[in-house]
């Protein structure tokens, strides 16, 4: 029993010891620790773990009864000194196996916790780097934009003056159209009263050709 009670203490200091440091062994026992709590693992951990209470409860009792016995005979006797001397030893040793199982419990989930939140952080870094490099890109494409937009402002301005420039030529087009409507009218007018001045010029000429042969009429009369 006591054999079998220091084999397993030892065993247990060497594998915390294994999984405090960092070495090659260490994923191979947290391997190992994550298929002994999967399935039936626990149940089996649970048991064991029960049946050794019960071995500690019953080297309590041991102790208390010979504890009790001694107080009664008032003498100590050398048997019982010997087996308070062995129960002792067991309970101690059971109680220090216990001990190392919860710490080699709480060491195995602190390290599966630890090596979460690392990957939640390396997954969180990424993302920042991706985020990164797609607001570098936003931001060569923003100078692409901003390039582009500086020169259509310099095509629209020059536009602008080229139609402003346009846009005073057909002012000065219509002012020039609006004279020569003006003229156009005036000659009109001119030719107008060039013509009822020929007409005029006509009518008196005709006046004048009739008039001697009107005379000479008389004349024969």
């Amino acid at each position: 029993m006591l054999q079998l009670l220091y084999t397993a203490i030892f065993s247990e200091m060497l594998l915390i010891l294994t999984l405090v440091f960092k070495t090659p062994l260490r994923k191979l026992v947290i391997v190992s620790l994550d298929s002994v709590k999967r399935g039936r693992g626990p149940v089996v951990v649970s048991t064991v773990g029960a049946t050794l209470m019960v071995v500690l409860a019953s080297s309590l009792y041991s102790m208390a009864k010979i504890q009790q016995r001694t107080l009664e005979a008032g003498i100590v006797n050398p048997t019982d000194q010997v087996l308070m001397s062995k129960h002792m030893l067991e309970a101690s040793l059971m109680g220090f196996l216990l001990f190392l199982s919860l710490m080699i419990d709480r060491l195995h989930h602190y390290i599966r916790e630890l090596r979460s939140l690392r990957k939640t952080m390396e997954a969180i870094k990424k993302q920042s780097r991706s985020f990164e490099d797609g607001k570098n890109g936003n931001s060569e494409e923003h100078k692409a934009l901003n390039e582009e937009i500086t020169t259509l402002k310099s095509k629209i301005k020059k536009l602008e003056s080229e139609c402003e420039a346009k846009g005073s030529q057909a002012k000065t087009l219509e002012t020039e159209v609006e004279a020569l409507k003006k003229q156009s009218e005036g000659f009109l007018m001119e030719y107008d009263r060039l013509l009822e001045d020929n007409q005029s010029l006509r009518s008196q000429l005709q006046a004048i050709d009739q008039s001697p042969l009107n005379f000479d009429n008389k004349k024969s009369m």
